[in-house]
């Protein structure tokens, strides 16, 4: 029996609360939650080959994804961070831009664009690696974000853009993955890792991943709150 995605949504963050795995900002519901045990996943997410093989990596701008945002500029690859609500698209940070020591500073949304700039759609660079954050996954890919359809956006964005596609991390608590069954549709974007403070969970997903926006299903309101979608309509027509 399926569950539905906010009632799931929902116990998760209960869930997280009760056993006291959340941590700052609060409150955990409503967003991308942040949890105790973040740098041991993104350690594990470091020895990754398919880390390691990435120059470019597109990382959600959530908290708990800050260790991973500051290593990748530490690590000397570009680091790709979608501006808020996507009005702008992507901010760019070049490590060689960051003086040493700087980089989780860098990293943070208070001042990343003290050290990167939005850059324009036709100027992107090709993504290698994706980071998209979660409220809850399954084992076998599946993951229910906040409920805002961002990263499933982001992903469809820049393959509608003629990116290849790339893997995809979610690092989440152990206690954020499910066995609960729950529907996706051909625009939700599947994991193809979920790593936790436990370690890596290869999902071998098979659902797909969307190769592009569903022009279809994008409304005016989504247009004129996201003025990113006129840009790309225009350049890919």
């Amino acid at each position: 029996m399926q569950i539905d995605k906010h009632s799931l949504r929902e116990q998760t963050w209960e869930n997280m609360m009760k056993e006291k795995v959340g941590r700052f900002p609060f409150p955990l519901k409503g967003r991308i939650p942040n949890f105790k045990g973040a740098e041991k996943a993104a350690a594990h997410v470091f020895n990754m080959d398919v880390y390691k093989r990435a120059s470019v990596i597109k990382v959600n701008p959530d908290s708990p994804q800050l260790p991973i945002r500051a290593q990748v500029i530490k690590d000397g690859k570009i680091l790709l961070v979608p501006t808020p609500r996507l009005k702008d698209g992507f901010i760019q940070v070049n490590p060689e831009n960051v003086p040493l020591g700087e980089e989780k500073k860098a990293a943070s949304l208070k001042h990343i664009l003290h050290y990167g700039k939005v850059t324009p759609l036709k100027d992107l660079p090709t993504v290698d690696l994706l980071f998209a954050g979660s409220v809850a996954v399954h084992p076998d890919g599946r993951r229910i974000g906040k409920g805002e359809g961002y990263a499933d956006r982001e992903y469809a964005i820049l393959r509608e853009l003629g990116n290849p596609p790339m893997p995809v991390i979610g690092t989440t608590h152990s206690i954020q993955v499910v066995n609960d069954d729950f529907h996706t549709d051909n625009y939700d974007l599947t994991l193809d890792y979920i790593v936790t403070e436990e370690g890596v969970i290869e999902t071998g997903a098979e659902h797909k991943k969307p190769s592009g926006i569903q022009w279809d299903l994008v409304t005016k309101e989504e247009r004129k709150a996201m003025p990113v979608l006129d840009e790309i309509w225009e350049l890919t027509r």
